[in-house]
């Protein structure tokens, strides 16, 4: 699956319309989920995957680590992981609904805390 076949989003932070990232990739089908960041070598500073309807996440086979920020149904950040490293299971939330990957580092970079509630736009 190419990234040019994934809906590309901008992510904000509401308190301050504060930037998460500009180009955010959609995961948002079976298949989508299931490849993720898989294959690439890394992120860009701007750059981040959304993954829809999921609960848990890992980085298994991944090549970097990177930042997860996993959501509730609200997109209201519920749990924080920094620095995720390759080949590692992540936490699984019953009331997440979805998962933000972002470079590492981005977390700090932004300011996000558990409870800060996230805008998508096109």
């Amino acid at each position: 699956m190419e990234a040019a076949d994934l809906r590309i989003i901008r992510v904000f932070r509401r308190d301050g319309n504060i930037i998460v990232a500009e180009r955010v990739s959609v995961a948002d089908s079976f298949i989508r989920r299931g490849i993720g960041l898989l294959g690439r070598s890394h992120l860009g500073k701007d750059e981040g995957m959304l993954i829809t309807r999921t609960r848990s996440i890992h980085s298994f086979f991944m090549r970097f680590m990177f930042d997860a920020v996993y959501l509730d149904r609200d997109n209201r950040v519920v749990c924080l992981v920094r620095g995720m490293p390759p080949n590692r299971p992540g936490p699984f939330l019953r009331q997440a609904r979805n998962v933000l990957e972002l470079p590492a580092g981005k977390i700090d970079e932004t300011g996000l805390s558990i409870g800060d509630e996230l805008i998508f736009t096109s």
